[in-house]
């Protein structure tokens, strides 16, 4: 069998032993490790030039995060920045492409610790929105580093709800030029990463206005800083929004404009443009110009929610099994942490879901690169179910971030992810508007079919689960039926819920906001929904690999059960699910923690991380966790710098029992 290549720390003697707690869980191995990494990877090609990559990255001092947890805020933005700058001067020097394989790769290896992240969504909105002429000319400037852009949409006022930004951008037709104005405080674009110190263009999305008329929220690239010194242009007020729940590397920050003008081709115009004269001509939909921020879910998902998730799996996993703590049997040594039914019961769902969430993950990227595509090239028809897709994909990794890593020294920081950047579940007015749709007679209105992932609505109903047995409930098909048995059935009565208000006289508005809850719930129902056929899917394309296959069918069973379980009320509701049978899915559910614990170790060593990606004295691959604690305590610099607080308070506090004497 392969096993993983790891490159770990040869300074001292323990750092060259492998832990014989860990040595045993990867002793006797019933799949190849090193096959699933390659599966994982797209292709054991890919694998090959992945490590090269992280070889590379991790042979730089440059590059190191070993001090990250002892910086100040200025401290991680600048080591950030540095990193981004030798990330540059090496792909110049390699050849590496912007969009290429290799700077994905750099930027998994320093687990997004760098700056200027928010460089590439710019790019990515500019080759959305922009024509190619437009296109020709930035992009260039952004990949030769010649501007540091970001992208401004998000207010003080403002998030998700796009037709809400205040943001304006006046057409003057005498000029022909646009004049972006910030007209309130809560207009304030705030939060953009690399804005507070280091962009000198936005991309501003603003609420266009011309010939008197209001037109929608378009895109405007803005400059902001003085390209000479860097300090803002006039009309500009910029700056870092302050100390955040961490991402400290990154220079969330606020912009005010006040009557800043730039030339009419500044907008971004593929989808809209406005003429000399002030003629608005409309080449899309609304819709389009939230395609930029579909791209980003995507690469949310992919590029950091999953990663986060998966290395908190790894630092968890590898931890438990180091730690042990009290007896199974009074004559036994104190156990492995994760011998432990309770702690299994925390971990494997999580790491169920980063399997799940990979080949959702897959497959929505195919997905996405062919609707992307034909967007661009204005055919809209799959457009409404690409945001419901894409964020119905993001909301179930979301769900999964709160994985436990066990506490300290980097390994809760190695899943974190920003509450503000998690994208929210699926529109719940798509999955209405799907199940309308099957409800029409055949000659009310033009039938048309209905999109890939909402298409069990018009399945035929099963009313009663057919399990008979625990072992039934490791049947894909069953659980998948179940899952599409569930969410149409909550999507019918969300619908149900809001006709009834409507039809008893309620505003159709306030109906909808009545029942927001329910149409909640169904869209959850249906997230789960798709991450579990998702995973029945990817299984299925196994065949050629049993072991395999076998060990990941095992997380795809545990991650749809452990769903029923946890909403078992759903399932009861109708009396498609007895409680006998979830007494079954119980008992198929337990079995399950039970053989997944001895791969859980080799399930996560497949993700491949090396110990510099992890940062954690708690999840290195060799497993000596005591030992890397007490060295890493060592490092703090509070160890070495005069306590301030001993002679103003500690001695004083010391000593006051000697004057009552």
């Amino acid at each position: 069998m392969g096993s993983p290549v790891h490159r770990v720390s040869l300074g001292d003697t323990w750092s060259r032993q492998m832990h014989p707690d860990i040595e045993s869980e990867r002793h006797m191995q019933s799949f190849d490790v090193e096959r699933l990494t390659n599966i994982l990877d797209g292709g054991a090609q890919n694998t090959a030039l992945r490590r090269k990559v992280e070889s590379i990255i991790h042979s730089y001092p440059e590059f190191s995060r070993e001090d990250n947890y002892f910086m100040t805020q200025n401290e991680r933005y600048k080591a950030a920045m540095r990193r981004a700058f030798h990330i540059q001067l090496i792909a110049q020097r390699l050849g590496w492409l912007a969009d290429g394989r290799e700077l994905g790769y750099a930027y998994r290896a320093l687990s997004g610790d760098v700056a200027l992240n928010i460089h590439r969504v710019f790019l990515k909105a500019l080759r959305s929105l922009g024509t190619e002429e437009q296109i020709a000319k930035w992009d260039p400037l952004c990949k030769n580093n010649q501007i540091i852009a970001t992208y401004a949409q998000t207010e003080l006022g403002h998030g998700t709800f796009l037709q809400g930004l205040e943001t304006e951008a006046t057409y003057d037709a005498a000029t022909q030029e646009f004049v972006i104005h910030s007209p309130t405080l809560t207009a304030t674009k705030w939060w953009p990463g690399d804005l507070g110190r280091s962009a000198t263009h936005a991309l501003v999305q603003a609420q266009l206005i011309c010939s008197g008329a209001r037109r929608g929220m378009h895109a405007f690239i803005v400059p902001i800083r003085s390209l000479q010194d860097h300090t803002p242009l006039p009309g500009i007020t910029v700056g870092d929004i302050g100390p955040k729940m961490d991402f400290d590397q990154t220079d969330n920050g606020f912009l005010q404009l006040n009557h800043v003008r730039v030339p009419r081709e500044n907008m971004l115009s593929r989808f809209a443009q406005v003429l000399p004269d002030g003629t608005y001509v409309k080449l899309g939909t609304a819709q389009s110009n939230y395609l930029p921020m579909v791209v980003v879910r995507v690469e949310l998902l992919l590029g950091e929610i999953l990663p986060l998730l998966q290395k908190a799996c790894v630092i968890a996993m590898r931890y438990s099994v180091i730690r042990r703590q009290s007896q199974l049997r009074p004559s036994d040594q104190e156990a492995k942490v994760l011998d432990y039914q309770t702690q299994q019961q925390k971990l494997f769902p999580q790491l169920a879901i980063s399997y799940a969430f990979h080949f959702l993950g897959v497959s929505l990227l195919e997905f996405f690169q062919h609707s992307y595509t034909a967007i661009l090239n204005r055919d809209f028809s799959i457009l409404p179910e690409v945001p419901a897709v894409c964020r119905g994909a993001g909301a179930g990794g979301a769900r999964g971030r709160a994985c436990p890593s066990l506490g300290v020294r980097g390994a809760g920081l190695s899943h974190r992810v920003s509450p503000l950047s998690l994208p929210p579940l699926p529109p719940p007015r798509f999955l209405v508007k799907n199940y309308l749709q099957t409800q029409m007679s055949p000659g009310s209105a033009p039938q048309r079919s209905l999109p890939p992932s909402v298409a069990y609505l018009a399945a035929p109903v099963l009313a009663r689960c057919p399990a008979q047995r625990a072992a039934d409930f490791l049947c894909p098909e069953l659980y998948t039926t179940a899952w599409a048995h569930v969410a149409a059935r909550l999507i019918k009565d969300s619908v149900h819920h809001l006709q009834t208000l409507t039809q008893s006289g309620a505003d159709q508005h306030e109906a909808w906001n009545q029942t927001t809850v329910i149409h909640l719930q169904a869209a959850k129902a249906h997230c789960y929904y798709v991450t579990v056929k998702g995973f029945a899917e990817a299984l299925e394309k196994l065949e050629n690999e049993p072991a395999i296959q076998q060990v990941l069918k095992r997380l795809c069973d545990l991650h749809a059960i452990h769903g029923i379980l946890t909403n078992s009320g759903d399932f009861l509701h109708d009396s498609f699910l007895s409680g006998a049978q979830v007494d079954m899915a119980r008992i198929a559910y337990l079995d399950l923690l039970c053989l997944i614990r001895k791969d859980a170790i080799l399930l996560t060593d497949a993700f491949d991380f090396t110990d510099q990606c992890l940062n954690s004295a708690l999840g290195c691959y060799d497993g000596n966790v005591y030992e890397r604690l007490f060295q890493w305590a060592q490092k703090s610099p509070t160890n070495t710098q005069e306590n301030p607080a001993y002679e103003e308070y500690i001695r004083p506090l010391l000593q006051s029992w000697r004057s009552k004497l």
